[in-house]
């Protein structure tokens, strides 16, 4: 299988009103996308913010489970959390998995919404496993990705669509059901 990365953009990203802005980063979504990435292999889940306060509040959640009481508290936690880096920017996780890898990632982007040229689950699963390329995955916060970055997009992975009119998942659930569709067991 390719190399796979995720991405949480908290800026550039949408408000309900359609506006651009910078989203706050949470615990939970930190904890629960690394545990989902450590599950299914992703080699190194990025948090990208601009404020510089909220990476600092996302190392110390990192450092609790790295180091401080957390580390000894729940150790597998702490394997999840290791594949944790935070990043100012788009630009900067480009150039990191560009450096780790030798390789440009091929660049997939997410939304709750349909857009033209969607790429389905099953064409990415096919490609992750004959492409030997970097994938990353952006996953937005808020009300998802900002135009500027959907434009940027080498792949629009298809929505997530359940049974009802109802569409709004949280990213941690997104993430994790988007994981399983590419890397789960079939």
């Amino acid at each position: 299988m390719a190399d796979l990365f995720l991405a949480l953009i908290h800026h550039p990203v949408l408000d309900k009103n359609g506006q651009v802005v910078t989203t706050a980063v949470t615990n939970m979504d930190i904890h629960d996308i690394a545990r989902s990435a450590c599950t299914y292999g992703v080699r190194r889940f990025f948090v990208v913010t601009p404020v510089r306060a909220l990476r600092v509040l996302a190392e110390r959640i990192l450092d609790h489970w790295e180091t401080g009481f957390g580390s000894t508290y729940n150790a597998t936690r702490k394997e999840a959390l290791a594949l944790v880096a935070i990043e100012p920017d788009l630009d900067g996780t480009l150039m990191t998995i560009e450096r780790q890898t030798g390789l440009r990632p091929t660049l997939v982007v997410t939304s709750a919404r349909s857009h033209p040229d969607t790429i389905s689950f099953a064409a990415l699963r096919a490609r992750l496993a004959s492409q030997p390329v970097p994938f990353l995955i952006l996953l937005g916060t808020g009300w998802g990705l900002a135009p500027a970055v959907l434009q940027r997009a080498d792949l629009r992975l298809e929505p997530i669509v359940g049974p009802t009119a109802y569409n709004h998942l949280s990213v941690r659930s997104a993430a994790a059901i988007i994981l399983d569709r590419l890397y789960g067991a079939r």
